[in-house]
């Protein structure tokens, strides 16, 4: 008798283990909330603009450009292999988009969102598990509660029951079959995966941007170290005259002297200027992944060319339609609005299945199958204010976003507008610049002709060599605001990346 009633225990024992086994209740689903703002925290900046210079110098140039580069985007991966060689601008904006951080970075978090998003598709979709147990178990009857007298003489109910032993190997599946909640998180999520990608092609107009204007630097100082060279020899040959009229009399020693020391400083310059080219090719190498020693030099000069676009207006209306960064804010909306659904939803009842399959017994061979199969509709009744919770922080999000939009396009058309007053200021700097340095190379045409009829000394012709001198750097400094401003327009229009040529004219 107590063998028999040890059996029945132990069935009913393993009977209530494999049912609390069966699978577990469906999880709550709640709003995924997104940040409050959708703009990345130090992802950096790409800048250019023209500062006025300062109080009233003897130059003609009054505009000081300015490029900008901040963050990753200053900041690169060592690419594969060195150019040491010729580097066009388009070579060069195609290895900053392979190897700048900017763009890495933001090509990381694209990977990152589609993680995210793919995580919370998880929740839509079928979850399997296996499961395989071996139970050894002991069971006091009293100590649970259990209190039988059985009226029958010699015979007692056990207390202690066990140890006896069963496995269990059982398959479960779980699915979510409405939920509304988590069917608009998925969907969220999927709106800033499109986000990050939008962020991820305005990164690459930014790195376009930052790397042609270290090639629009390196032209620059590239022409101010030709313009030195040539000031150099124009020393020389002032000195040796001098020193052929100091032979025969003509001049003083003073003369000689103050032309051997113009010489002296002017190849003085030559090395400034070469160390600081030297300089602009590092800082260009930094952003597209070359050595520091990389013995690159640029193929292209880029010359002052108008820019041939179209009228204020238009490029507006063309930056509004085509800027990636619009673009991205205008999902982040989307992904917001769905946030904000998913938390509405969290009021809705949800209806969710989970079935199970195995086979249970004291051993493999004893084993038999066993199921089960639930359906559970949740009814939300009072979940302690979370729901409005959720949705008050969805709905400042929301509107943080839109307010975000309407910053986006309020910057895009005043980028758009300052490139092109930038433009116009440049083009005005130019033109005067290019006549002044007629002007002084004709002054010094006509000084050297006073000094061979001897009608002047070498003064006069020194001051008139180092005019011309500040005339070409001032047109060299001239042509290249106006390029940088070109290249400001065509970041402002959403263009760098994929035709930087078409603003600006490459030799």
């Amino acid at each position: 008798m107590k063998s028999g009633m040890r059996i029945v225990l132990i069935g009913v024992s393993a009977v209530l283990s494999a049912w609390a086994q069966a699978g577990a209740p469906a999880t709550t689903t709640v709003a995924n909330q997104v940040a409050l703002s959708g703009r990345a925290g130090g992802g950096g900046s790409v800048s250019a603009g023209q500062q006025p210079v300062p109080g009233t110098t003897s130059s003609v140039n009054t505009i000081n450009p300015t490029i900008q580069v901040q963050g990753p985007y200053a900041g690169s991966v060592r690419g594969e292999g060195a150019v040491s060689g010729k580097l066009t601008l388009r070579e060069a904006v195609k290895r900053g988009l392979e190897y700048n951080l900017g763009t890495r970075g933001l090509t990381y978090t694209v990977r990152q969102a589609q993680g995210q998003a793919a995580a919370v598709r998880s929740a839509l979709m079928p979850n399997v598990n296996g499961t395989l147990g071996e139970t050894v178990q002991q069971t006091n009857l009293r100590a649970q509660g259990f209190r039988i007298s059985l009226p029958i003489p010699g015979v007692a109910f056990p207390t202690v029951v066990g140890p006896f032993n069963y496995f269990d190997l059982r398959a479960r599946l779980t699915q979510n079959i409405a939920d509304l909640t988590a069917l608009n998180n998925y969907r969220s999520a999927q709106e800033s995966v499109r986000a990050a990608e939008l962020l991820s092609k305005d990164a690459k107009d930014l790195v376009a941007m930052a790397v042609g204007g270290a090639y629009l630097q390196v032209a620059a100082a590239k022409a101010r170290v030709i313009s030195a060279r040539a000031q150099v020899e124009a020393a020389e040959a002032l000195y040796r005259q001098t020193e052929q009229q100091r032979a025969v009399g003509l001049v003083a020693q003073i003369d000689v002297n103050r032309n051997e020391v113009l010489e002296l400083t002017q190849k003085q310059r030559v090395v400034t200027l070469e160390n600081d080219l030297a300089k602009q090719k590092i800082n260009l190498a930094r952003l597209i992944g070359l050595a520091p020693n990389d013995g690159f030099d640029i193929a292209e000069d880029v010359p002052y060319a108008a820019a041939g676009v179209e009228t204020q207006d238009e490029a507006v209306a063309e930056a509004l339609m085509k800027r990636a960064d619009i673009h991205a804010a205008e999902a982040q909306i989307q992904a917001a609005q769905r946030s904000m659904a998913a938390a509405r939803a969290e009021r809705i009842p949800s209806l969710a299945m989970s079935a199970d399959y195995g086979v249970i017994g004291t051993n493999p061979a004893e084993a038999h199958g066993t199921f089960s199969v639930t359906g559970t509709l949740k009814i939300p009744i009072w979940q302690g204010g979370r729901a409005s919770g959720d949705i008050e922080q969805a709905a400042a999000a929301l509107e943080q976003r839109r307010a975000e939009l309407a910053d986006t396009r309020s910057r895009a058309e005043s980028e758009v507008r300052s490139a092109y007053l930038d433009m116009a200021s440049a083009a005005s700097q130019v033109e005067l610049a290019r006549r002044n340095l007629e002007v002084t190379r004709q002054t010094l045409e006509l000084t050297r002709q006073r000094l061979e009829a001897g009608v002047t000394d070498t003064v006069d012709v020194s001051q008139a060599q180092a005019a011309v001198a500040n005339a070409e750097l001032d047109y060299i400094n001239g042509v290249f605001a106006h390029n940088v401003a070109k290249l400001s327009l065509a970041r402002a229009a959403g263009d760098a990346a994929e035709n930087p040529e078409r603003f600006l004219k490459l030799e």
